[in-house]
């Protein structure tokens, strides 16, 4: 079923999330379904339960365009980042219109749990790595608005939100 993703300045956006508990409940084998569906569906490459109003430690990766197939992490953290930095634009399903230029780490180690419940650690220095540490971000409270310094679109946007003290 496809979730009705939430924008900013809604709060839950900011709230500490929740562990993964295992084996996984009936509801949490729902929302990550719910949330494959809603990422699909918004044409995203990456979605963070808090995005669908879930404060709880799960993200999915979506690059079945590029050929992998889409996958869901619980309780997601890095591990290890490289110095080398890079700076891409980016955009957010939660911060419709507003597109900036973020500089993150290029190469990362998140370790998680699968469906299963088995640790797993990967290791990537492209869009696996670049949606990670989006949708980890995302689940730490922190949106691109807060990493942006530079926007290429939607800097009115945030410029409201500002004088509005929503940021």
């Amino acid at each position: 079923m496809v979730l009705p993703i939430v924008t900013y300045p809604n709060k839950i956006l900011r709230q500490p999330t929740e562990p993964v508990t295992f084996p996984l409940s009936k509801e949490m084998k729902k929302l990550t379904l719910d949330m494959i569906d809603t990422v699909r569906k918004a044409d995203g490459i990456g979605l963070a339960a808090p995005q669908v109003g879930k404060s709880v430690k799960l993200i999915v990766i979506n690059l079945e365009k590029e050929g992998v197939n889409i996958f869901p992490l619980y309780n997601p953290k890095i591990k290890s980042k490289s110095l080398k930095k890079i700076e891409v634009e980016e955009g957010c399903l939660s911060v419709p219109h507003v597109f900036g230029m973020v500089k993150r780490p290029k190469k990362v180690t998140v370790q998680a749990q699968n469906f299963n419940g088995e640790i797993v650690e990967i290791t990537d220095d492209g869009w696996i790595a670049r949606i990670a540490q989006h949708e980890i971000d995302h689940i730490n409270g922190k949106l691109i608005i807060d990493l942006a310094k530079k926007y290429t679109q939607g800097e009115e946007i945030v410029k409201e939100w500002k004088k509005k003290k929503y940021i």
